[in-house]
């Protein structure tokens, strides 16, 4: 009997893992809070690591990739608005592929339907684990539907959490978020743009950036930009009160320039937002019996890293993996990922440096690990549901020395 393992999450986490699991001969089970699947999504960029894993993943050719010719051209704005030539995510070695999530998504869903090589994948929407027993034989997971409110159960060889940062499966059986996910005492909202910022090419890509603060527009050759607003802040929980738009029109008052001005525009007119705090994932282990984690709930690199969906795709590879090595023992070994997917996402800023200097106004300092921040604030046109941000931006910056208020220098 082939042995079944539940995946709880529909993101790239969540998928690659299912994907990995059905590689390994598992019957593979998702579940996702949502009541349909996510699509569109803001600017990712995939390592050198994440192609390779979409290659092992089998979902390589259906990846539809977005890069200009040559990575396209970047602009620093000075404080009066003027454009100097600047260093964009794109032009960083290991030629990193420019996709926005939903690409990934998309072509990690054609897999798990069935429509590329390998079986169907059972996925159930709106549906939640609410209780889950790890018997040392089996999990027994307690399910419960959003709407009608009915719950069930089931009996599972390996249960995978990939279900993001505040991850549900993590805080149920690993212990509170407070224990493992650390504050940078930073915000950053993302969204697509309509359009590109006037008087700029549609490929190009802008920084505009002061102390704490910053605005990146990244540009794709075949659809309009993306943009990320972040800023430091020393009282995140505030920040998620009051309307989004205006706050985000206090922070960046004194910042006039071409980009800030479209941007902050089109936030209060786009139905499509996400507006969170920013956080690190730091686990001892990322296994507890027969329930694993992968993606974001167990290694979220931090949104400044740009390795978060390289990191979920190469965890679901490297699960299927470890799990074909170990045929006979169902439980999730985390060790067979040390050499792998640790380094990938541990190890690669200090290869991976943006060298925009205006760009290291924005890292916040790390101080204390106390956690009471509100879910994310996701605006969405068809679901108001989301994962949390930390992943895909890639700003790598040196926090040594760093204050609110003052450049790291």
């Amino acid at each position: 009997m082939r042995k079944r393992g539940l995946v709880v999450g529909l993101g790239v986490a969540g998928m690659s893992a299912a994907i990995g699991l059905r590689q390994a001969g598992w019957t593979p089970v998702i579940v996702e809070r949502a009541p349909q699947r996510r699509t569109g999504g803001y600017f990712v960029g995939l390592m050198p690591e994440g192609k390779r894993a979409a290659v092992d993943l089998g979902i390589a050719e259906y990846l539809h990739t977005r890069n200009p010719p040559e990575g396209g051209k970047a602009w620093s704005l000075t404080r009066r608005g003027n454009r100097v030539p600047g260093v964009g995510f794109l032009h960083q070695r290991g030629d990193p592929a420019a996709v926005v999530r939903g690409d990934i998504e998309a072509a990690l869903w054609r897999s798990t339907c069935g429509d590329a090589a390998g079986e169907p994948i059972d996925v159930r929407f709106a549906t939640t684990p609410v209780e889950i027993d790890d018997t040392g034989s089996d999990v027994r997971v307690l399910f419960e539907e959003a709407g009608t409110g009915a719950q069930y159960r089931e009996h599972f060889d390996l249960v995978v959490g990939a279900d993001g940062l505040r991850s549900r499966v993590r805080r149920m059986v690993f212990g509170p978020h407070e224990d493992y996910m650390t504050k940078w005492d930073a915000m950053v909202c993302v969204f697509p743009l309509q359009d590109q910022v006037p008087s700029f090419a549609a490929t190009d890509s802008i920084i505009s950036a002061r102390a704490g603060r910053a605005v990146w527009v990244f540009g794709f050759a075949d659809r309009p930009p993306t943009v990320l607003l972040t800023y430091r802040t020393e009282d995140t929980r505030r920040e998620s009160t009051g309307s989004t738009a205006q706050r985000l029109r206090t922070v960046f008052s004194e910042m006039d320039d071409p980009a800030v001005r479209h941007t902050l525009a089109a936030l209060e007119e786009t139905p499509d937002y996400l507006f969170d705090s920013v956080h690190q994932v730091k686990m001892p282990r990322w296994s507890h019996g027969r329930v694993a984690l992968s993606g974001d709930a167990a290694w979220c690199p931090n949104l400044y890293s740009g390795m978060g969906a390289t990191a979920a795709l190469q965890g679901g590879a490297e699960l299927g993996r470890a799990l074909l090595q170990s045929p006979d023992d169902p439980r999730y070994r985390p060790d067979h990922l040390g050499s792998t997917v640790a380094p990938a996402h541990q190890e690669a800023p200090a290869s991976r440096t943006v060298e925009a200097a205006d760009v290291r106004a924005v890292e916040p300092s790390r101080r204390g690990t106390s956690l009471g921040d509100p879910a994310p604030r996701v605006h969405s046109a068809r679901a108001k549901v989301g994962e949390g941000p930390c992943q895909n931006m890639g700003m790598e910056l040196n926090r040594e020395n760093s204050k609110p208020g003052m450049c790291a220098e």
